[in-house]
């Protein structure tokens, strides 16, 4: 017995290795973007109504790829396609910084949002059958990952621009660092014939539990995306940072959600999910009114840090949920919440742009704390 047990013990913690290093690409990836986008609108001339038009190219990139992603992953596995969009994400990435017209930035951005949205679907489905495999609740570390990639991502872009590397040189370095991590880590990753999957997949609107978890993960998708998309323009343009020093929002963001997320399994086990979530969009829903109300620049770091401890942990315990409705599998329940979740990426840089266009941004930035409101007293644990 023994003999048969330590292999597939050995395999399940490799498997967990792997899919770690595999939430990191997606973190890096992603946030590497933040530090990117006031180079774009400056370069570009593109005022905030513009820029968040041009922003809906990389939601609408993520969102029309994630269901077709599920069928991907349900006929070929998750492995196959994190590799591939790691590649794509790895290429695409210094392009974002050559486009020399808003039509080019917003084709590559939905490129890479195409990646990006596949990739997380993959990974989140993967990362349910490693939690399944180890009998408890490990998401949160995995999210905390994706964190730790988005310190990475925003300050280390930065940090290369100041060490006198060109924008796009800085871009191909961290491409190169993503796609040395999807290939060696390949072979780590279970199989399609260990993954469940569904006998005929298809394409339907999400309904009950499967629709509420989406609509709840569209706001703090929404409130993470804008942070993404704006923190760097706000700090720049509305608290006075320097261009080099403006993804300190999100990186200061990414820090906090990474020390929660790591810790995150064990709140979760002692507090319950309910309250995680409840707790979780209060904090983040303060956060954006501090960074917001005080005009002090300090305060807008403060404000994104309790953004990042609020919203940390609450995204896993909805993919886990979803991961585990009754008689759907994974691959068909999670790109269905994965996706309403990503169309608040979509909406969110559009609705902010025009928010700030008619008023400010940072009321637009308010009216996200508002919403995490709404989140905090709908979810209920099953």
């Amino acid at each position: 017995m023994e003999n048969v047990l330590i292999p597939d013990a050995a395999r399940t913690s490799s498997a967990r290795r792997a899919s770690l290093l595999i939430f990191l690409v997606c973190g890096i990836g992603l946030s590497s973007w933040a530090p990117m986008v006031p180079f774009a609108k400056v370069n570009l001339g593109l005022d905030e109504a513009a820029l968040g038009l041009v922003l809906l190219s990389l939601g609408a990139g993520a969102i029309l790829m994630m269901p077709f992603t599920g069928f991907f992953t349900n006929k070929y596995g998750s492995r196959k396609v994190m590799l591939i969009a790691a590649f794509i994400i790895s290429l695409s990435l210094p392009l974002l910084l050559l486009a020399s017209s808003a039509i080019q930035l917003a084709i590559v951005l939905f490129i890479f949002g195409s990646a990006i949205g596949s990739i997380d679907v993959a990974m989140n489905a993967h990362a349910v059958l490693v939690q399944e495999r180890y009998g408890r609740h490990i998401m949160s570390s995995f999210h905390g990952m994706f964190s730790v990639g988005g310190l990475i991502g925003s300050f280390g872009l930065g940090f290369l621009i100041k060490l006198g590397l060109s924008p796009a040189i800085a871009a191909v370095s961290i491409s190169v660092l993503l796609t040395f991590i999807a290939i060696s880590q390949y072979k780590n990753l279970f199989p399609h014939r260990e993954e469940k999957t569904a006998e005929q997949f298809t394409f339907s609107l999400p309904r009950g539990p499967v629709l509420v978890l989406g609509l709840m993960c569209f706001v703090f998708f929404l409130a993470e995306g804008a942070l993404l998309d704006w923190s760097a323009v706000f700090l720049q343009f509305n608290r006075g940072f320097e261009p080099s020093m403006s993804g300190m929002g999100y990186a200061v963001f990414s820090v906090a959600m990474a020390v929660m997320r790591l810790t995150g399994d064990n709140i979760i086990h002692k507090i319950g999910s309910s309250r995680v979530v409840l707790y979780g969009a209060l904090l983040a829903s303060a956060g954006y009114m501090l960074a917001v109300l005080v005009p002090w620049p300090g305060a807008a770091l403060i404000g994104f840090a309790l953004v990042g401890l609020g919203a940390a942990n609450v995204v896993p315990v909805f993919f886990t949920a979803a991961g585990n409705i009754p008689n759907i599998p994974a691959s068909v329940s999670l790109p269905a919440v994965t996706t309403l979740g990503y169309m608040g990426q979509l909406a969110g840089p559009a609705m902010i742009g025009f928010i700030a266009d008619a008023s400010s941004l940072p009321a637009a930035l308010g009216f996200v704390g508002l919403l995490l409101l709404l989140v905090a007293f709908t979810y209920k644990e099953k």
